[in-house]
Parts: C-alpha cells; sequence; structure tokens
C-alpha cells in the first residue's frame, strides 16, 4: 500500500451499503438530518523498560454510527453488526432516542449550512505506515533507547514507548456529502529516571507526537535527532539532580515551544471552545471566562500574540480534510494582536450565532470512536512567529534575570481557564543574557490575560514547533482526541516562580 492511498482492507468493507440503508430508513422515519459514520481505528502500543519489552497491545475498534434530527432533537445510536438489517436498525434506535429527547429539547436543533463533498478522499501526510514495520523491529529501537539512556552514570531506570493509530472514516449524510478518510499519528519518547543525595527525578524526551509515519523514528529529513537526545538527556539529568532549588520571586521567562504548548492548550484551546463557553461542558470539563460577550473587546494578551486555530495545517494531530459533520476544514484567527476574536464551533452552534465564521462551521465536529456521538473538539491552536523575529538565543540576550524553560511537566488550571500554574522538564537561570545552569523546584503562575499579556516577544519561523497531545480528554462519556499546538520560542516579562518544594511543605 503507498503512503498516500486508502487501505484497501477498509474500502472492500460494506460502509457504503450500510450507510445507503441507514440513510434511507432515517429518511422515511421523517428525520430531517441524517449522518451515517463508519470508522475502523487500530491502536498498537509498545513500552520498553530497562532493556526489555514490558507490553505490547494491539487493538481495533470497528463499527458504525448514526445521528439524526428529529422533531428538533438530537438522536444518536451506533452498532457493530456490519449488516444492512442492522443499520436499519441503528437508525430507527436514533429516531426512537430523538423523540424522547424532543420532550426536552427547549431550542430546536438546526445545522449551519455547508456545501456538499460528493465522494471525496483525504489521507494523511506520511511516508512509511508505521502497521507495516515489524513489531521486532519497534520493539528492539525501545529496547535500545532504554539501554543508551542507561549507560548515563546519573541513570537508574529508564523506559521508552510508541503509541501508534491508524484511523478510517466514511461519512454520508442526507444531503449528499460521502467522505472517506484516512490518518496515522504516532506519539514515542522515552524517559531517563536516576536520584542524588537529596533527591530523585526524571527527564524526558521533549519529541512532540506527530501526525507522520515510521520516517519520524528513523531520522533524517522527515524524523527527530534521536541520536542526539539520547546522548545528551542523561547529562541533562545528572545537571537537574545537583541544581539548587529555585528562589521564588518574579522572573523574566524565555519559554520554549516544547513547554509553551501545553499553556497554549490550556489557557488558549480549551477557553475558546464555545461549547465550554456557553455552559454545554460545566458539569465535567467546566466553562470559561472567554464568554461570548467579549468576543471582539477581550485584550486576551499583547499585541505580538495571535493565534490561528487550523485544521489543516500539515502532520498536525487535529488535522483532517473534512470533521464527522461533513465540513470542510479551515483555518481561522482565534486572537488578532492580542485581541480575543474567534472561537472554535461545531454546525448547530454556527446555527445559533450566525455571527461567528460567516454562519458556518469551522469544522471542529470530532468522535474519537464509532460508538461516541461527535462533539465540539479542539482545533490545532496554534501562536504564529514574528515573520523577521528573534532566535531563541537572541531573546535569551535580552534577559538581565530569568529563566529559560525546556519541556512540559505537571500543570494545574481552574474550571474557567483562568488561573494556572505550569512546571517543566528544565528551568535554567539566565543571567545578563547567558544561562548559567539548571535550578530546581520551579513553576510560574499567572492568570490567564496577565501572563498572555506580559509576552513581550515571539521568536521568528525557525524557533517555532509543532507540538501537542493524544490524550486531550472531553464530554460525558469521555472522549480523548489529539491535537496539535504551534508556537514559537516566547519571551515574557515580570512572571511569579513558585518553589513547589516549599509550596509543598505550606
Amino acid at each position: 500500500m503507498g503512503a498516500r492511498e486508502l487501505d484497501p482492507t477498509f474500502t472492500a468493507l460494506p460502509h457504503r451499503r450500510l450507510g445507503d440503508a441507514a440513510l434511507a430508513r432515517a429518511a422515511e422515519l421523517g428525520a430531517s438530518h441524517a449522518d451515517f459514520r463508519f470508522e475502523r481505528v487500530r491502536y498498537q502500543e509498545l513500552v520498553a523498560r530497562d532493556g526489555t519489552l514490558q507490553g505490547a497491545s494491539d487493538v481495533e475498534d470497528l463499527g458504525f454510527a448514526v445521528r439524526v434530527v428529529h422533531g428538533g432533537a438530537w438522536g444518536f445510536a451506533s452498532g457493530v453488526v456490519l449488516t444492512a438489517d442492522e443499520a436499519v436498525r441503528v437508525a430507527e434506535s436514533a429516531v426512537a432516542v430523538a423523540k424522547v429527547a424532543a420532550e426536552m429539547t427547549s431550542t430546536p436543533v438546526e445545522l449551519a449550512p455547508e456545501p456538499t463533498y460528493d465522494d471525496v478522499t483525504w489521507v494523511s501526510a506520511y511516508e512509511v505506515d508505521p502497521f507495516l514495520v515489524p513489531t521486532a523491529e519497534k520493539s528492539a529501537l525501545l529496547v535500545g533507547w532504554t539501554d543508551r539512556l542507561r549507560t548515563g552514570a546519573a541513570v537508574d531506570h529508564a523506559s521508552a514507548h510508541l503509541l501508534q493509530v491508524h484511523e478510517c472514516k466514511y461519512y454520508a449524510d442526507l444531503a449528499g456529502t460521502r467522505t472517506t478518510q484516512q490518518r496515522i499519528r504516532l506519539h514515542p519518547g522515552f524517559e531517563a529516571m536516576g536520584a542524588g543525595a537529596d533527591t530523585f527525578d526524571s527527564m524526558a524526551s521533549i519529541a512532540p507526537p506527530v501526525g507522520r509515519g515510521w520516517e519520524y523514528l528513523t531520522g533524517g529529513e522527515h524524523g527527530w535527532d534521536w541520536d542526539a537526545e539520547l546522548e545528551e538527556v542523561p547529562e541533562l539529568l545528572a545537571e537537574k539532580l545537583k541544581a539548587p532549588s529555585v528562589e521564588a520571586g518574579t522572573y523574566d521567562l524565555v519559554i520554549h515551544p516544547s513547554n509553551l504548548w501545553l499553556t497554549i492548550h490550556e489557557s488558549i484551546g480549551h477557553a475558546t471552545e464555545l461549547d465550554r463557553a456557553l455552559g454545554y461542558e460545566a458539569n465535567y470539563a467546566g466553562t470559561s471566562f472567554a464568554t461570548i460577550d467579549k468576543l471582539g473587546s477581550l485584550q486576551y494578551g499583547s499585541p505580538v500574540m495571535n493565534v490561528t486555530g487550523d485544521r489543516t495545517v500539515e502532520h498536525g494531530l487535529a488535522t483532517i480534510g473534512y470533521d464527522d459533520e461533513g465540513v470542510a476544514t479551515q483555518s481561522w484567527d482565534i486572537v488578532t494582536d492580542g485581541r480575543f476574536t474567534g472561537y472554535q464551533l461545531d454546525r448547530s452552534m454556527g446555527h445559533l450565532h450566525p455571527e461567528l465564521n460567516g454562519g458556518r462551521s469551522n469544522g471542529c465536529a470530532y468522535a474519537d470512536s464509532p460508538g461516541h456521538i461527535p462533539i465540539q473538539r479542539m482545533a490545532n491552536v496554534s501562536l504564529q512567529p514574528a515573520p523577521d523575529g528573534p532566535s531563541t538565543d537572541e531573546l535569551i540576550g535580552r534577559v538581565e534575570r530569568g529563566l529559560y524553560i525546556v519541556g512540559d511537566k505537571s500543570w494545574s488550571i481552574d474550571m474557567q481557564r483562568f488561573n494556572f500554574q505550569f512546571t517543566g522538564q528544565r528551568f535554567y537561570a539566565i543571567r545578563d543574557g547567558e544561562l548559567v545552569g539548571q535550578v530546581r523546584d520551579a513553576a510560574y503562575q499567572a492568570t490567564t490575560t496577565e501572563f498572555w499579556g506580559s509576552m513581550e516577544a515571539v521568536g521568528g519561523p525557525d524557533t517555532w514547533v509543532l507540538g501537542g497531545a493524544f490524550n486531550c480528554g472531553k464530554a460525558q462519556p469521555g472522549q480523548v482526541a489529539a491535537v496539535s499546538h504551534g508556537c514559537p520560542t516566547s519571551l515574557f516579562r515580570g512572571v511569579r516562580i513558585l518553589n513547589t518544594l516549599s509550596e509543598a511543605g505550606s
């Protein structure tokens, strides 16, 4: 199978026949809208520790779902038996659910308009399907990583992991849209652990998860420099174990993309999901301080802050051609020159708020399995670099007393996405524009608008990295989605730094 071809073992499945049967029955029963989604998602995970493969799993989720609008209410049902009779039964169940829900629906469901896309296909950008690589080869790579890490004097234990996802999806609706899509994503990594005289700690890879294939693991033009990182991590851990504890206070911060992506995710990505701002997620995931009355007026950050939502960027974890409501994906502004200018939304919210995105969804509907209903999920939300912006070294050179932060670790943020604190893999002290070694036990604390308002400069395109996560959770029943966040190295002035050791003991 070529890298850009649909998997023939998926296209041979009876998704079209089942979709036709389900949609025809939904129409007969009076549905004003119906969509059919057929998915096969394969997950393979390998974990190694201290020179031994500890576990390997390979699972597949295969099934289909029918979603309808009937009587002004949503109805949803799913199945796993791949017959036309079962597709008809599932459609009937979805309509029955809608009839019950109609009694409790105060605002009738209507969808924002979207052009019809007849029989289109989309395949993500990758060179080598990792599921075609022998498991023994992948195991040997991870085991070899842990062996190399353990040669470091400070390393007592080492682990490595690789999660791979191969997602195939067919979508059809009563309007005539039919899409068939395929994407691959990888989350590799490793961690070295050690103990010092009075502490223990770890140092992990800062390689981001990506929408790429096996080529990401083998280096070269499309890969990560694993050899260089495996060489330096034991030394970085040794330095960290001997580093002094940070003195709490106010510091200027230069933050590397490997740390800043997570702050973007929590304080911008979630805060600008329209369902949260409208209170739809209040029972579980919380609400948002960025309420709809603030759109266009809230100063989210400094004038150098420009943030986009994007479901089209190459190799993004949330990148797709068409979302789970048949909407062609897009890129749009969320923060413009520091001002709050856009939300992430789906088709029902697009209809309710025609002032947003021209009354159209921006392609943010997604379900993580055929057993779950699509919900509004996060796009690749990214902070843009300055076209002629400074390098990381130049940003560090502007700081007299501060910290340079590399890599993500723990975090905490309130349910309105406003008050937060974040730690990191490595904190380097900056004195008079120079790095003078690592410090430990640090966390930065702020409110969202205070923090982004303190951003004085963003780096140039050469400092921009597309980071992200595989495990963004949302909804009830819970769903997990992968999402990327690009950003440049950035400079912040006067940010509060906590000593986490002191805070834990107080």
